[in-house]
């Protein structure tokens, strides 16, 4: 398992949020100029949430769902803990995050430009291809999870299975 992990992580979120970026920066001619004090607190808010939220996700992966989330290697479970009580789509919350705050602390509108790239391929996509796979996978399970909790916008209490089915049998 450790080995496929290695395999998503380098493949996707390196890929995305050093790789490409890293690209886009040397293709464009960077120069590194200080974007302020405020921009610079923002950025590192930003990154250092992006980074507990894309950990934690993972985590919870691979614990709860005993799989990545790379699709070569899904999970056997849904994970319906922590922030995907909230949201469906944490991870790629996290990954926004942090391109924003790349964005924000090398001061580069090319990451930005990335960033909106990267979000308008994931909004295509997850309706299209990633929650077709999840309800072949895990049916009644995945539909009763989307009806109550929201693809991109956080829901503000979670969402307890336990409880929903307590108040639906009255």
């Amino acid at each position: 398992m450790l080995k496929e992990w290695i395999k998503a992580i380098i493949l996707l979120p390196f890929n995305v949020l050093i790789v490409i970026p890293a690209l886009i920066l040397y293709f464009n001619g960077y120069k590194y100029s200080f974007n302020g004090f405020l921009t610079s607190f923002i950025g590192i808010s930003l990154l250092i949430c992006g980074m507990t939220l894309a950990i934690y996700t993972m985590l919870l992966f691979n614990k709860f769902g005993k799989g990545t989330a790379a699709p070569w290697a899904p999970p056997k479970h849904l994970v319906i803990k922590g922030p995907y009580k909230y949201v469906r789509n944490p991870m790629i919350t996290a990954v926004l995050s942090i391109l924003i705050a790349e964005s924000l602390l090398l001061n580069s509108i090319e990451i930005f430009y990335w960033f909106i790239v990267f979000w308008v391929i994931n909004m295509i996509y997850f309706p299209l291809v990633e929650e077709k796979q999840l309800k072949a996978r895990f049916k009644e399970e995945y539909l009763e999870y989307i009806k109550h909790v929201p693809r991109w916008i956080p829901r503000l209490t979670p969402w307890e299975k336990e409880i929903y089915k307590q108040h639906s049998s009255c």
